[in-house]
């Protein structure tokens, strides 16, 4: 199944210049060929190749679907990125594939990296959106401090974070209500510090562990991903 990316296939009824060469040179595709397009905002497209053009593709509509695809909860991942940008990259596309909503990056204490780039971010979700045959594009927020953190107003009305220091701390399993919307935590790979714990608790944050085992940063992001998305299908 070929599947492209266009926001606004509704309005310009082309594919963009990356996606129309794609479309044209690599796969050779011609006039009157199908192809479905999504729009990352729950568009669901099957259209009909117009105008075989390599810079700008043009398409007719023939069947559409809104908000295919849609859950019933949300997932927001707020991480502190790895040093190796290929790790957090990885995670990404994972999360994506296996459904998240909106991703935020935040430097802590121990944060090894300083900045990221979200369009490099943005063009790895768009991928793996298509390759997993999704029609939401999650959100990606630029990166910003812990203090700019804590002002921020967290939308999501089930907070946790995932640590590693001692005191009393549940499964995500058995914090998380079904059906919910969740904002979750996770440190660097030196994990967050004893006064930031404090202060997440402090605005809402509930202590939580995803188990036994002593995980990466991208691996703890990707583990707490498909345990949202597990308490939701069972």
């Amino acid at each position: 199944m070929n599947i492209f990316y266009e926001p606004n296939i509704k309005q310009t009824l082309k594919l963009n210049e990356e996606e129309s060469r794609h479309a044209i040179k690599v796969l050779r595709l011609s006039a009157g060929d199908l192809l479905n397009v999504v729009d990352g905002k729950g568009g669901f497209f099957k259209c009909q190749i117009k105008t075989p053009h390599e810079k700008k593709c043009e398409l007719k509509i023939i069947e559409e679907q809104l908000n295919f695809g849609i859950r019933d909860y949300y997932i927001h991942l707020i991480i502190a990125p790895t040093k190796n940008l290929d790790r957090i990259e990885w995670m990404v596309e994972k999360c994506v594939e296996i459904g998240i909503n909106e991703i935020s990056f935040i430097q802590t204490r121990y944060s090894e990296r300083k900045e990221i780039k979200t369009v490099r971010i943005e063009k790895i979700a768009v991928g793996a959106m298509k390759q997993s045959l999704k029609a939401f594009l999650p959100k990606i927020n630029e990166m910003i401090s812990w203090k700019e953190f804590l002002k921020k107003d967290i939308a999501e009305s089930q907070k946790m974070i995932a640590h590693l220091e001692k005191g009393e701390r549940k499964l995500i399993q058995e914090v998380a209500q079904h059906r919910g919307n969740y904002a979750i935590l996770i440190g660097p790979e030196g994990d967050f510090n004893e006064e930031e714990i404090k202060q997440a608790i402090e605005k809402g944050f509930v202590p939580v562990t995803l188990g036994e085992s002593r995980l990466r940063t991208e691996t703890a992001g990707l583990v707490a991903c498909h345990t949202l998305n597990i308490i939701n299908q069972l």
